[in-house]
């Protein structure tokens, strides 16, 4: 039995729902409220299905190349841990997303599913937490339930972006990108710890 809060905290750090909402806004301002619920539908539905391939084959192509898990943990979290960084210390998730939409197409896929919400951290953060060795596939099936209900708040957020952006404002978004990129330093560092661990206890 997985900790379903800390799993849930983990996976809403490195998704940031919250952060997705001035994308969203940026992505649809043109559009009507029923072409924007569309639009967030797609998104999430794109978002939810480039998480799960990576939770079913993410782990089977690694064992194809031959790569340990354990390395691929360390490397993982690395990554996340660089990705942290850049949401504490660089342009937050809002500011830089929002960049890529006036200069690409506005569509669910782009930026609003990949990057802003199945980011590459998020999918690294699928395979480390449903690697075969250490979970079941009754807990990768609990990780799997709460990376969706991440998507679901993702989702409620964006059908309410309005609201919430009103309430927040982008400074709001701003602050709250990087206190989850404070989290997500940390679980990153006790994944790169626990990966040299299994690593060296091989």
């Amino acid at each position: 039995m997985i900790d379903f809060l800390a799993t849930f905290i983990f996976f809403f750090a490195v998704i940031d729902p919250i952060g997705t909402v001035p994308v969203f806004i940026a992505v649809t301002s043109k559009y009507e409220e029923r072409v924007k619920r569309k639009v967030a539908l797609q998104a999430i539905l794109v978002a939810a299905l480039v998480l799960v391939f990576f939770i079913l084959a993410g782990e089977v192509i690694l064992t194809a190349i031959d790569i340990p898990l354990s390395a691929f943990q360390i490397a993982g979290g690395i990554v996340l841990f660089l990705f942290a960084l850049s949401m504490i210390f660089g342009e937050s998730k809002p500011e830089e997303e929002v960049k890529l939409v006036s200069s690409e197409r506005e569509t669910a896929v782009f930026p609003l599913a990949i990057p802003s919400i199945a980011s590459p951290g998020a999918m690294l953060a699928a395979v480390m937490q449903t690697e075969n060795t250490r979970f079941t596939i009754w807990e990768q099936t609990q990780v799997t339930s709460m990376i969706l209900a991440v998507l679901l708040v993702a989702l409620v957020l964006m059908l309410a972006s309005s609201y919430v952006h009103r309430l927040i404002g982008d400074s709001g978004a701003s602050i709250v990108s990087r206190v989850m990129g404070l989290i997500l330093a940390s679980v990153a560092t006790t994944s790169i710890l626990s990966g040299i661990e299994v690593y060296f206890s091989l």
